[in-house]
């Protein structure tokens, strides 16, 4: 056993998640803060628990249960979220509260936790429905696609609590539970990494679920990932708000593989270029920048410079990566150009341009190459390329 116990969050309402200090990858989105797993329990006169763990962190989410009620006493599961960081153990508490009621959405939450978990003491819920737990109500709305067809979250009038699920966390392993405890440019700068490499193909519906929680007093937001909001609520929305417009800033992102130096003496005479403008650009080699750090500079800026040189007849293995990746996330109303070095074939640069089209990015600046090792005069024609062009 790990001694673990529930940490009161408020009066008769505890966490009793998981902290994952080791993960440092989540489906390709490196998660160099490791990351937690958020629970908890309210304890009235149904007891009700909201979520659980990873599967990996059962035996801490049920210690910290047992630290303040014998799990036999759940009345309640609510389910926000059928992927297992959230929903993994939910067999093992359903084992050890057989008469648990386990909410979920309808049909998706229902068909998702079927196929998972076989059948168990499910009830739909869905928009608009409520339950009565004794001196506190619970209020489900679901939020369709964000990012999940499944997802919720569930509203507590009596607490003002908002319990979140995905909506606000971050992935950031952290032995404080509130954001007030924690650097607060650490905890949004991992909340806007979270929302750039999950929920940017998701921004309508993220707005369509802030519509429907406008109305909500909250005093705080118990999220499934990261950080319990209770002093800076109003700055994550705010952020959320601005993440999910399809506003951009003029701002510049270069990204480039090397491999003998040339596409990377390229690359900063981009940067530079940029800056001449008065545009502020970041410079990112893909072997050692994260690809999911990238992505959270890529999120809001309005231009992006993807680099390779040819090897093979394709464009380097690391860039490729990048591209495919970045197409699944569907950035919005970026524009930019491809360019790289190349010695005799060169077919790269066209292959970074027809990738970057496929993810949406508006090309405008013709593939910039150069053969072999650049020459002064051939970088200062970029620079002029950048300077001229209509942005």
């Amino acid at each position: 056993m790990n001694n673990c116990k529930a940490i009161e969050i408020t009066k008769n309402i505890y966490w009793v998640g998981a902290v994952d200090w080791s993960m440092r990858n989540f489906h390709g989105y490196e998660t160099s803060r490791g990351t937690t797993y958020n629970a908890y329990l309210i304890i009235d006169e149904k007891v009700t628990l909201i979520d659980t763990v990873k599967i990996d962190f059962k035996d801490e989410l049920i210690e910290r249960i047992s630290s303040v009620i014998e799990p036999s006493k759940i009345d309640i599961i609510v389910s926000s979220h059928v992927e297992p960081d959230h929903s993994g153990a939910l067999k093992e508490i359903a084992a050890l509260a057989p008469n648990a009621e386990i909410l979920t959405t309808n049909p998706n939450g229902l068909k998702g936790l079927k196929a998972r978990y076989g059948n168990l003491n499910y009830k739909a819920v869905k928009a608009g429905d409520s339950v009565s737990i004794g001196a506190r109500t619970l209020q489900f709305v679901p939020t369709p696609m964000l990012h999940w067809p499944d997802s919720m979250v569930t509203y507590c009038p009596e607490e003002k609590i908002l319990f979140s699920n995905d909506a606000f966390g971050e992935h950031f392993a952290t032995s404080m539970r509130f954001d007030d405890e924690n650097d607060l440019n650490t905890v949004l700068f991992e909340a806007k990494k979270y929302y750039a490499n999950i929920l940017m193909p998701f921004g309508k519906q993220a707005q369509t679920a802030l519509s429907a929680l406008g109305n909500l007093e909250i005093k705080l937001i118990a999220t499934g990932h990261g950080v319990i909001w209770r002093s800076y609520i109003e700055k994550i929305i705010s952020a959320y708000k601005y993440w999910s417009s399809e506003d951009i800033e003029d701002y510049a992102v270069v990204v480039f593989d090397s491999m003998w130096h040339s596409t990377e003496v390229m690359a900063k005479t981009i940067v530079e270029a940029f800056a001449k403008r008065g545009i502020p650009a970041a410079y990112h080699d893909i072997k050692v920048n994260p690809m999911s750090d990238i992505v959270t500079d890529i999120f809001k800026s309005k231009y992006l410079a993807v680099g390779s040189p040819t090897i093979n007849n394709q464009m380097m293995p690391n860039v490729a990566k990048f591209l495919y990746y970045l197409k699944g996330l569907r950035p919005l109303n970026h524009k930019g150009f491809a360019f790289g070095s190349y010695g005799w074939g060169g077919q790269s640069i066209a292959q970074v341009e027809e990738e970057m089209k496929a993810a949406g990015i508006e090309i405008i600046l013709d593939q910039v190459k150069i053969q072999n090792v650049p020459t002064k005069s051939q970088l200062d024609e970029i620079t002029e390329k950048i300077l001229k062009l209509e942005l």
